[in-house]
């Protein structure tokens, strides 16, 4: 049974509570009590698009979904939490993608597995390297060897409530 991590990101409608929801959803496609979860941060939206700041997050777990119905499991919550497609890059309700599926390499037309641009992502990054220090990506790169002092300065992590 693989371990799959995943990215969660919000901005829009309460992004905390987003989170917490997106978080309790995916404790139902875990098998057993594997679900994991970092540290909330926050960080500057990616692109050119006006839009308040998100809350990120990574989650790992187990699970018996092949990739594809992960996929479309996780885009089934993003809808229920009210995601809409409208702008690349753009305000969200929220945001999940799948980074890593065990150890495989998949690159199909609707999934590209490591995801395209978690290397270069503090808000990836860091939350990924709390929960698993010495993960290593399929290529072989430690993911605490992609983490430098601006990624480390880009996001802040939540004060616990």
């Amino acid at each position: 049974m693989p371990r799959v991590y995943v990215a969660l990101g919000a901005n829009l409608a309460e992004p905390k509570q987003q989170l917490d929801q997106a978080t309790a959803a995916l404790a139902e496609l875990a098998s057993g009590h594997s679900l994991r979860v970092s540290t909330y941060y926050r960080s500057a939206p990616m692109g050119d698009v006006p839009q308040p700041e998100y809350l990120n997050a990574v989650a790992s777990f187990d699970t018996d979904l092949a990739p594809i119905a992960l996929l479309d499991a996780l885009q089934a919550i993003e809808v229920a939490q009210g995601r809409t497609r409208e702008v690349r890059w753009g305000p969200r309700t929220l945001d999940l993608d799948l980074l890593l599926y065990g150890t495989q390499i998949i690159d199909l037309p609707r999934l590209q597995v490591p995801h395209y641009g978690m290397q270069q992502r503090a808000f990836v990054l860091i939350p990924l390297a709390e929960l698993s220090p010495r993960l290593q990506l399929p290529c072989g790169t430690l993911i605490s060897d992609l983490i430098d002092a601006d990624m480390q300065r880009a996001v802040q992590p939540l004060p616990p409530t």
